[in-house]
């Protein structure tokens, strides 16, 4: 154990003069601690809630304030190369060796500050919506282990750690999707996601084995550097590598054709979709392709379709979403369509716009999850006390709250903002320089697709707002006394959030805009990571112009996008506020164009007779055959046999001493004559 200890708390390997990592183990070490006490306190101490209150937030918030004295000690020293902290060799055979190895630079710190600032928030607000759960210390635990497994993942310093997180965080997942795992279509939801992540995962490893057999090793330092003099650019084995890579990457971020599982991970507590979709899970597949951008950046057919995935998950989600009355569904396919803009943004090779993306989408997606679950959890306090059973997800059960629940209506109409890209809020920055990389790096109908999408998006986020918060409220006259506002505890998180969803994008503010005075910082920050990847595409053609396919500068369309957003937002809530709308139990389907959408193009249904009931039917046979015709037949066969031999053995066993005198002596008869002949 004190070995086990001063792994832990071993200090870099290799690190630049300037930095050493600051207690680096101890930041995984303290998520799991809270895991493991939790996890005890599941069976030690269940309807003593005061323990699991304390741990599980507390673990996060310390890992948290160790990632910060790590970022500040980095700032001060700006190190162009990594630092590797080797806890131990986990396996060594012949020429493989893999060690636990943290990998300490700029990309990794930032996304350890995204992970464990946004889930310390989380994990805050989780105290009072779980409160009455009779699953309280399990649910923590799960959670601090969620977090563990995501730190893993972004602090390994090879692909095989990576991998271990990887699976950590499909695991956790797993067990909180289906945390109310008594009900079915919920244990079914957990299953799903569990099974679409391991198609995406099986391309993930076949990658590594190609990786090692054309590198000798998996280490990220290692490959990266030889990568531009072992691999051909635009060559079959980094194709097919980074391709692989990519399939990864579908099934963790949930893009086409892997996306399937996401809104239906909605089935768990709601602090949960909002943990996987803005600070754990999801961002998984735009690390890991932003980490591995040098390789990305050698295959321009693999960038291409990457950009292409991306751009059509964002535009078919978003038209999904416009169509949604389950307020986190709504939110769930907004998670892929954000998630599209990243892997647009790294596909046409702005790694440093996805990650900034990635950043700002935690803020204010998190805080949007967080404020549908406050108006869920009012929701349903109201009609428990009337003891009615409606929907409380339902937003067509909802309107009216705005003044009865002020402060989730005002930090979502935040959240909404920014959300939609309207200046100065942080979606701005982050969505308007993917938007305009797409357009000046050439991808006219990449560009075209990114700004129907960001019109989609201010669209249905406001058809949200108004649904929820606005016009009348549908609750039912007897429930609508009972909904209050959520304690302290659930609001300050919003608040929290709401701050970082309105500056969390100042960071990167662009030369072009003359409001505000130009801030490089967050570009500057990632520069020693990206620089490879940029200076791979540089030396084979690939510039920025500096001007959008239907002209004009980066300010110009900054304006028009921004303006265009505001006009939609405007514009949607005129078309709606005053409408008059029936509850869910008087409301029918939706039918035409917008059924189709409501159906979710009926994507679901596609995999359920094209490729889910053909499986099955092919279990069917083999279990068939192998069940029926193999194994039965031939114990079938066995005991046949037996019988067989049991009924000629009865034909001597007939009770006659005689007749056994009469065998015995004849078969003494045939042995003399055997031995004599």
């Amino acid at each position: 154990m004190v070995n086990l200890l001063e792994s832990f708390l071993r200090v870099a390997q290799h690190a630049e003069a300037g930095y050493h990592p600051v207690l680096p183990g101890l930041i995984l070490l303290l998520p799991l601690l809270g895991f493991v006490i939790n996890g005890l306190g599941a069976f030690l101490w269940r309807d003593n809630k005061r323990v699991p209150s304390v741990v599980g937030p507390l673990a996060i918030i310390g890992a948290f304030a160790i990632v910060v004295a790590n970022f500040l000690a980095m700032r001060g020293a700006m190190p162009h190369d990594p630092a590797v902290v080797s806890l131990w060799t986990w396996m060594a055979v012949g020429d493989l060796s893999i060690g636990v190895d943290l990998q300490f630079d700029q990309l990794s710190i930032l996304m350890m500050l995204v992970v464990t600032g946004v889930s310390s928030v989380i994990h805050v607000y989780s105290i009072g919506y779980m409160r009455a759960d009779p699953g309280y210390s399990r649910y923590f635990a799960y959670l601090n282990l969620f977090v563990f497994f995501m730190l893993i993942l972004v602090m390994g310093g090879n692909f095989p750690i990576m991998f271990v997180g990887w699976e950590g965080v499909g695991l956790c997942s797993y067990l909180l999707i289906g945390f109310w795992y008594e009900n079915r279509d919920f244990a079914s939801a957990g299953k799903k996601a569990f099974i679409v992540n391991r198609i995406g995962d099986f391309g993930f490893l076949v990658a590594m084995f190609l990786i090692f057999t054309h590198f000798g090793t998996l280490n990220f330092t290692e490959v990266f550097a030889a990568a531009p003099e072992t691999l051909v650019f635009g060559g079959g084995v980094v194709t097919l590598t980074t391709l692989l890579l990519f399939l990864g990457a579908t099934g963790k971020s949930a893009q086409i054709p892997l996306y399937v599982w996401l809104p239906d991970a909605m089935a768990g507590p709601t602090p949960v979709s909002a943990l996987i979709h803005a600070a754990t899970m999801v961002t998984a597949g735009v690390y890991m392709v932003a980490r591995s951008g040098v390789l990305f950046a050698m295959s321009p057919v693999s960038q291409a379709i990457v950009a292409a995935v991306g751009a059509g998950t964002a535009l078919l989600a978003a038209t999904i979403a416009t169509q949604q009355y389950d307020i986190k569904k709504v939110l769930a396919y907004s998670t892929v369509s954000q998630l599209g803009y990243m892997f647009l943004a790294v596909g046409i090779g702005a790694f440093t716009a996805g990650v900034f993306h990635l950043m700002t989408h935690a803020f204010f997606k998190a805080l949007l999850f967080l404020g549908s679950g406050a108006v869920i959890h009012a929701m349903h306090e109201a009609y428990h006390q009337v003891h009615r059973h409606d929907d409380p997800n339902d937003m067509r059960n909802h309107g009216g709250l705005k003044n009865v629940m002020p402060i989730t209506w005002a930090t979502m109409w935040i959240g909404t903002v920014a959300i939609a890209g309207i200046f100065p809020f942080a979606g701005f920055f982050s969505k308007d320089e993917i938007i305009w990389s797409a357009g000046s790096y050439g991808y006219v109908v990449l560009w075209v697709v990114a700004i129907i999408t960001a019109i989609l998006t201010a669209a249905y986020m406001t058809r949200l707002m108004v649904l929820t918060f606005h016009g009348e409220n549908r609750s039912g006259a007897d429930a609508k006394p009972h909904i209050r506002e959520v304690p302290a505890v659930m609001w300050v998180p919003l608040a929290i959030l709401a701050f970082l969803s309105l500056v969390g994008g100042w960071v990167q503010i662009p030369d072009a805009l003359p409001v505000l005075p130009a801030v490089d910082a967050l570009h500057h920050w990632l520069e020693p990571v990206m620089e490879p990847a940029r200076h791979v595409m540089m030396e084979h053609g690939f510039h920025q112009a500096h001007e959008a396919p239907l002209g004009g500068g980066e300010a110009a369309w900054a304006i028009i996008s921004t303006v265009l957003a505001l006009f939609v937002v405007v514009l949607t809530f005129r078309a709606m506020v005053h409408r008059r709308y029936s509850p869910a139990a008087e409301s029918e389907a939706p039918t035409g164009f917008a059924g189709v959408l409501y159906n979710k193009w009926y994507v679901d249904e596609l995999y359920d007779r094209v490729i889910i009931r053909p499986l099955l039917a092919l279990w069917r046979g083999c279990w068939k055959i192998v069940d029926d015709g193999i194994i039965d037949g031939s114990l079938n066969a066995l005991a046949s046999g037996t019988r067989m031999v049991g009924w000629v053995g009865s034909l001597f066993q007939t009770g006659r001493v005689a007749g056994y005198m009469f065998w015995f002596v004849t078969g003494v008869v045939l042995i003399l004559a055997l031995l004599l002949l």
